[in-house]
């Protein structure tokens, strides 16, 4: 298992947009690569899943990345990876991918073994711009990704049923952008999208797969954890 930190750089790469006007522009022009029909990694058959989440220092201006590789038979961590850097762009909605993206793919670029699916804790498709974290960080890198999120942002969906695997659409108007999927009876669901390059039924049959014992895939709780350790170290 590897465990790998960075210090904290200057400031966000070279050519990072840094005004609203400039991110949701390379928005628009990256939402036109995302793949969607594809069905993405086989759940059942042998991957390394990947979860990466970010931890922030606002008084210091810092944002701390982890990217945590998980067997996704064993649900056994294979590697793991933390990456330190500097906010790459001020707080807009809808546009939190730029703050935190650098600094996911430094971790990601630091891991030994290759991801076979990414999951985010966030948006995919379910994202007002149909181009949240998953998605954004799925066509810079090429890799099949998802989002998992906590709470539906600002869709609607009916209750699923009370049982592990109940779904129901999350939805914009009619369009179905993810699915509240229900992990654990007698707890609320979380909302799962599409990134890149994976069907919306494999994300949820990972969803599933990963979430064996608590209400969040395993690959969130890890990638969480790391992350706030190594903010703790800066």
């Amino acid at each position: 298992m590897t465990y790998v930190t960075t210090e904290a750089p200057g400031g966000p790469p070279p050519g990072w947009p840094t005004t609203e006007a400039a991110a949701t522009a390379v928005q628009d022009e990256l939402r036109g690569r995302v793949v969607l029909d594809e069905p993405g990694p086989v759940p059942g058959e042998p991957l390394i899943v990947v979860g990466v989440d970010v931890a922030y220092d606002d008084e210091r201006d810092v944002v701390a990345a982890a990217a945590v590789a998980l067997d996704a038979e064993t649900l056994e961590v294979v590697a793991e990876a933390t990456a330190v850097g500097r906010v790459a762009f001020p707080y807009v909605p809808g546009l939190l991918a730029f703050r935190e993206i650098p600094t996911v793919i430094a971790a990601l670029d630091r891991l030994p073994v290759e991801p076979g699916l990414v999951v985010c804790d966030g948006y995919g498709l379910a994202h007002p711009r149909r181009f949240g974290l998953a998605s954004h960080l799925g066509v810079l890198t090429g890799l099949p990704t998802m989002g998992v999120a906590k709470n539906p942002f600002t869709f609607r969906h009916d209750p699923p049923g009370p049982h592990r695997g109940d779904a129901s659409p999350l939805l914009d108007g009619t369009e179905e952008v993810g699915r509240a999927l229900r992990t654990r009876e007698g707890v609320k669901p979380i909302y799962v999208s599409v990134g890149h390059r994976v069907s919306l039924d494999h994300a949820c049959a990972f969803t599933l797969r990963l979430a064996r014992d608590f209400r969040l895939p395993e690959t969130t709780r890890a990638a969480d954890a790391l992350c706030r350790a190594a903010l703790r170290e800066v």
